[in-house]
């Protein structure tokens, strides 16, 4: 765990406009949940002020409970508890978002937790290197395939523009990561006294070091370029 991973809720302040406060609720909330992972009960309560904040600023702020969340968030036996309301939470604001045509703003808020995530999980690697990980990340391809489709539909726009420009340079690099599909036979396994049957197909991730390297360099880039906006 670093404090020097995670962005700083002191510019909240500075996010004005819906597309600011949309993305870097997400980039909070990864960061959220980067916190709650390493079990930082100290430091959650300013990033769910933080998050607060913004969801009330894009009018969502009703389906975060804020009040909850804080009270669990001083004790670090609820983490299960405070995990389970944050993603409920925002799943509530990602559904009325897109039943009131909002879905920019979803989207947006679906970037921030992305770029964030990988952001955390690149900086990591940096720190720690491990195969694990590496393809952790070059599965990533996928995802940002997806992110791009959807964000393409509010390119008119110049912040969009500018930010698919950003993503693009990522996707130029995640072109070399290579993803197979190995097929294995399903297995037979008991959960809770029930049998189950589980695929047993797994991803093979090629990723050379130089390319994570550069995608490491870049999503730092691009992550720092959008959280000053």
């Amino acid at each position: 765990f670093s404090n020097r991973y995670i962005s700083t809720t002191e510019r909240v302040g500075n996010l004005t406009t819906s597309f600011q406060q949309s993305l870097n609720l997400g980039i909070y909330a990864a960061d959220l949940g980067y916190l709650n992972m390493y079990n930082k009960t100290s430091a959650v309560v300013d990033y769910l002020t933080a998050i607060k904040t913004l969801a009330d600023a894009i009018k969502v702020g009703q389906f975060f409970d804020f009040t909850t969340l804080k009270r669990l968030a001083t004790n670090s036996k609820n983490l299960d508890s405070l995990m389970y309301i944050s993603v409920h939470s925002f799943n509530q604001m990602d559904k009325y978002l897109h039943s009131n045509n909002r879905t920019n703003l979803s989207t947006l808020m679906v970037t921030g937790v992305w770029i964030e995530g990988l952001y955390l999980g690149t900086q990591v690697y940096k720190a720690t290197p491990n195969k694990e990980l590496a393809d952790r990340i070059g599965e990533q391809k996928l995802t940002l395939d997806q992110l791009m489709l959807i964000l393409e539909k509010y390119q008119k726009d110049k912040q969009y523009t500018k930010l698919l420009e950003d993503l693009q340079l990522l996707k130029e690099l995640f072109k070399s990561v290579e993803i197979f599909v190995e097929k294995c036979e399903p297995q037979m396994i008991e959960i809770d006294g029930m049998l189950s049957i589980v695929q047993g197909d797994k991803s093979i991730i090629k990723i050379s070091p130089e390319v994570l390297n550069n995608i490491i360099t870049t999503t730092e880039q691009v992550r720092n370029r959008l959280i000053s906006l």
